[in-house]
């Protein structure tokens, strides 16, 4: 990209029109101006920095770890439950061990980016992910997975606002649907690369400890990250808001770094009265998540993500254990080890091709948000995931070719339209609808709301899938689909092509 830059700048760009002399800007005006041709007609979009890729880059692999880590259970643990002996409520512990991790690091560690700032965390969620993760791959019993795969959870969770803020807050308004949408897609490619690596271990080695193994495949690319995000820029947004004006001209420089240089003299517009110099930083408070301006906004974030939870993690995590049983694996026919890693290789294979389906929808939403708009897109997912679990329903009613062909069809066209819909947007929106000074814990609130569906969803999952049967179980979530399509119309707050400043406002 700065290659583009360079020769914009060498060809047919005269210049860039600077803001005239003494006049102040806006952090974010300073990242969306863009340059312009010799008879004044703005190019189409603000090329990006190579800081600005760096930041994206290092985000999006956060999002890839936690599909990785999360999606690779249900291929771990098959043999997790046969090396350590357990039943299924203790599957149901370790499956929403992680999740319930989410839940706590989302509202707690992310909404400590409010008051230590966005980069600090970015770095520290790494550290978090890095020591667990080397932990994981020792344990010796089942209460030091439960606790390794919870420290774990807590680092992805500080990465749900972080990971957002970070990328929202430090590119063009533009490019801001398309970015931050593309980076959360790698949790897509996270949990096909996690389905993809289980099935590739299971197969290379098919002994009991190969769980092991898969999780360590993730450690030496998790540590190169935390190296990187050692090198990137703080928010200057968040340094404003928080009263720090002169490291945020200096973070708007590094940020902008470009060959010519431009801009050269950054004179930041402080909050508060226009150009004025007195107005207070401002100080997070969780309690204004829940005051009459942010209350709309807190109840529009968090339920619907809530909802759309509980059918995502549920259908994720258990897809390789359903796909088992539809193909006649399951515990009536496992006798011997051969039969676990047999079952797994098969179950994970078809959860590879099923999460295929979560990469395209992701892609049709990066496309699509910043023209069709969040709301529609989320609400046309969430009817598209009911559709999607009733016709999986179905497959009860069948055997042979015809029960494998529809619980396919059911579940790859829940897995597009939850990426095309709700999974991304619920994201996406719940990092923009909040203002800068509280936009951490709102976030983060949204996420640890969303993963207590999540979490009831994994404990119960198995438990429920014993008494109940798939064909209820599938029935309940489509209901909760619908609910989330309600509930998302009811509290709306639209953000596509609206600056965060004015979100905020």
């Amino acid at each position: 990209m700065k290659n583009v830059w360079n020769i914009l700048n060498m060809n047919e760009i005269a210049d860039i029109k600077p803001a005239a002399h003494g006049t102040q800007r806006s952090v974010q005006e300073y990242i969306d101006e863009r340059p312009q041709w010799s008879d004044g007609t703005h190019v189409k979009s603000v090329p990006m920095t190579g800081m600005q890729w760096r930041i994206w880059s290092l985000a999006a692999a956060g999002k890839f770890f936690e599909g990785f880590v999360v999606f690779m259970t249900g291929v771990a643990l098959p043999l997790i439950a046969r090396e350590f002996h357990i039943g299924a409520a203790e599957k149901g512990f370790i499956s929403a061990a992680s999740l319930a991790g989410i839940l706590v690091g989302a509202v707690l560690l992310g909404g400590l980016s409010d008051y230590f700032g966005r980069k600090r965390m970015f770095i520290a969620e790494m550290i978090i992910f890095c020591a667990f993760l080397a932990l994981l791959i020792l344990c010796a019993n089942f209460l030091s997975l439960v606790i390794c795969l919870f420290g774990l959870g807590m680092a992805l969770g500080c990465d749900y606002p972080t990971a957002h803020m970070i990328i929202s807050e430090n590119i063009p308004s533009g490019n801001r649907g398309k970015l931050v949408l593309g980076a959360f897609g790698f949790q897509a490619l996270g949990a096909l690369g996690g389905t993809g690596i289980g099935c590739l271990v299971l197969s290379l080695l098919p002994e009991l400890d190969a769980w092991r193994w898969m999780y360590a495949t993730a450690l030496i690319p998790a540590i190169a990250v935390t190296v990187g995000r050692f090198y990137v820029t703080e928010s200057a947004n968040w340094l404003m808001v928080r009263g720090h004006h002169e490291k945020a001209a200096q973070e708007v420089g590094r940020l902008l770094a470009r060959r010519p240089e431009y801009p050269k003299n950054i004179r930041l517009k402080r909050h508060g009265a226009e150009g004025g110099s007195n107005a207070p930083p401002a100080r997070p408070s969780f309690a204004a998540l829940f005051d009459a301006r942010n209350r709309r906004a807190t109840i529009f974030a968090s339920v619907p993500w809530f909802l759309q939870d509980l059918g995502t993690y549920g259908i994720g995590i258990f897809t390789p254990t359903i796909l088992a049983a539809a193909l006649g694996g399951g515990s009536d026919h496992v006798r011997s080890l051969s039969d676990v890693i047999s079952d797994g290789i098969l179950a994970a294979k078809g959860a590879a091709m099923i999460n295929v389906l979560l990469i395209v929808g992701i892609l049709f939403a990066v496309v699509l948000a910043d023209r069709v708009g969040r709301i529609r897109l989320q609400i046309l997912g969430f009817f598209g995931c009911a559709l999607g679990l009733l016709i999986a329903s179905f497959s009860i009613d069948f055997s042979g070719p015809a029960k494998l062909e529809t619980i396919f069809v059911g579940f790859m066209l829940f897995s597009f339209m939850t990426n095309l819909g709700p999974n991304a947007q619920t994201y996406l929106l719940a990092g923009e609808v909040f203002p800068t000074a509280v936009r951490g814990m709102g976030a983060g609130f949204a996420a640890a709301f969303a993963k207590i569906g999540a979490v009831a969803t994994a404990f119960l999952f198995p438990i429920l899938l014993a008494a109940i049967g798939t064909r209820l179980l599938l029935y309940g979530l489509v209901v909760t689909s619908i609910l989330g399509a309600i509930v998302t119309w009811q509290y709306r707050i639209e953000t596509t092509g609206i600056n965060l400043d004015e979100i905020g406002q």
